[in-house]
Parts: structure tokens; C-alpha cells; sequence
């Protein structure tokens, strides 16, 4: 598989902290690569060494062939970077910062096509300024894909939006990866890993502690925990009783039951009900999701 990025044994160090500790990861051509974990995880950092922006301690890392630490200004050509908050001159237009921004490029990309795909037309004359979140969002975008990068690096790219401008910007890097491009996300959002990425990389204290895809983490780390239905009859004493179960507890009608194997405690469930007459509605597995094992790696690094 043709690698993007490849990274070995990355540390960076500042004075007696050491920020990124060894990590080691490869992004192929075309993927949607996901960074997260909590504040001061290293994430951003490893980003910023990535894109040239900082220098490495040690390791090596390769970014479309070139070394980041040596090639960095042939390397910024290559690749589009949207930093969580550009500064843009209040009183500039988006067609000035489109102009401003493609004079720092050789590479010419197709401007109209990507005005047409952000739906940036109507608002060419409106002053940075006046734009809302989410426009200024799509804006940076632009700026950030405008020489058509093979690399396009996204530092939380919808913090602060609401949640119709944020699955809006999902659907626009999507948009990007159809056209080719590689990118690589941190995110502080779960769903929006869950929904983007192929592959995601889960840091914690300058390390990665988990690196899959979603649903493999999910099922690796966050598998169904317990299984729920509502039930007036069921009796909670005999429901404990029962093999495996660990714990069980209700809240009116609902019922939530806790067990290793989810499969073999239905089965058991479901012929005690029918032996005493309970009635079972709404039964299902709590599935687990990216939410619970980046808590779960959170609590681990914090007791750690």
C-alpha cells in the first residue's frame, strides 16, 4: 500500500517534559486519519511536527517522501494545514483571502470547482467579519485546499460549530477524500472519528494507546457492556441471581442487567420470563462506541 505519511519512533521533548513519547504510525494515500485524546495528550504537537511547523527530538518521519525537519518549505507545498483558528484580517474579503492565500502557492488548484463545492459563491464580497462560524470555517477550508494539496491536515475543524454545520463540514472533507486527497484530523468529537475516519489513533499522556479502525476499536475496547428492556414484572433479586450476572438495577420500568457474555445472559433472561409470565419490551444490547473508550483511556492515563 502506497504510505502518505510514515512515522517511527517520534519523541519530542521540551526541557524535562517529553510531550510525544515513541510514537510510530502510517497513513496510506487516500485515507481519513483520525488523532484524538484529551487536552495535552501530544496531538497537536505531533501534528505540527507532520506539517514542518516544529522540530522533532528524535525519530524519523517521512510526509509525502520529503522530511519535514529538512524539506519543510517544499513539503507546506504539497500539503494544506487548517489550524483551529486562522488569522484572517477582519475587514478582508473572502475573494481577497482566496486571492492572498493562493499567491503562497505554485500548485494551482481549480478555484471555481472547490467556490462551487463549499458554496462559497454567494458570499465572495462579504467581509471575514460578517461571516458566522460556520462560513469562516468553510473558508479556511478553502484556504486550506485551494492549491489542491495531496495532504490536507485539519486541527479540530469543527470546534464551536452547531451541529447542522458540523455534519456540513463532514460531508466537505468526504468531499475532498472522493477528489483524491489524504487527510489527517484531530478531534475532540467522538462522532465525528466515528463518522470520518478509516483508521483512528487514540493518545494519551504523548503515546498511542489505541490505534484501528473505529468499529475494531469499539468492539475491541468498548464492547456492549450491558443490555436493557423495560419490564413492570421482572424482579431485579432474581435477575441477580442468575449466572454471570454481575449487577442489575431499574429505574421505573427499565431494567439494565451487566454480564460478561450478553449472548448466554438473554438466553437465561428470556426463559425466566417466560417461566414466571414477565412481559419484555424494548430489548437490546447498550452498544458500546468511541465516546466509552476515550473516557476509559482518560480514567486510565488519570490513575495511571
Amino acid at each position: 500500500m502506497d504510505m502518505a505519511i510514515v512515522v517511527n519512533d517520534l519523541r519530542k521533548s521540551y526541557k524535562s517534559k517529553e510531550a510525544v513519547k515513541g510514537v510510530s504510525f502510517r497513513v496510506a494515500r487516500g485515507e481519513i486519519f483520525g488523532i484524538v485524546g484529551p487536552n495535552g495528550a501530544g496531538k497537536t504537537t505531533t501534528l505540527e511536527i507532520l506539517e514542518g511547523l516544529r522540530e522533532r527530538s528524535a525519530g524519523e518521519v517521512s510526509v509525502l517522501g520529503f522530511d519535514p525537519k529538512k524539506d519543510g518549505r517544499s513539503l507546506r507545498q504539497r500539503i494544506g494545514i487548517q489550524f483551529q483558528s486562522t488569522s484572517i484580517q477582519e475587514r478582508l474579503k473572502v475573494s481577497e483571502a482566496l486571492d492572498l492565500f493562493a499567491s503562497f502557492y505554485e500548485r494551482k488548484g481549480d478555484r471555481a470547482a472547490l467556490i462551487e463545492t463549499l458554496g462559497l459563491g454567494q458570499y465572495m464580497n462579504s467581509q471575514f467579519s460578517k461571516l458566522s462560524g460556520g462560513w469562516k470555517q468553510r473558508l479556511t477550508l478553502a484556504l486550506a485546499a485551494l492549491h489542491a494539496p495531496d495532504i490536507l491536515f485539519l486541527d479540530e475543524p469543527s470546534t464551536g460549530l452547531d451541529p447542522q454545520a458540523r455534519r456540513d463540514i463532514w460531508a466537505l472533507i468526504q468531499q475532498f477524500r472522493t477528489q483524491g486527497m489524504t487527510v489527517v484530523l484531530t478531534t475532540h468529537y467522538m462522532e465525528e472519528a466515528e463518522r470520518l475516519c478509516d483508521r483512528v489513533a487514540m493518545f494519551r499522556e504523548g503515546a498511542i494507546a489505541a490505534l484501528d479502525t473505529p468499529k475494531r476499536l469499539v468492539s475491541q475496547f468498548a464492547a456492549p457492556k450491558c443490555l436493557t428492556f423495560t419490564s413492570a414484572e421482572a424482579d431485579l433479586s432474581v435477575i441477580s441471581a442468575l449466572p454471570s450476572v454481575e449487577r442489575a438495577h431499574r429505574d421505573g420500568d427499565a431494567v439494565w442487567v451487566y454480564a460478561p457474555d450478553l449472548q448466554e445472559i438473554s438466553r437465561h433472561l428470556f426463559a425466566v420470563a417466560h417461566e414466571r409470565h414477565w412481559t419484555m419490551e424494548a430489548f437490546r444490547f447498550e452498544v458500546g462506541s468511541l465516546d466509552d473508550l476515550f473516557v476509559n483511556l482518560s480514567l486510565e492515563g488519570e490513575t495511571a
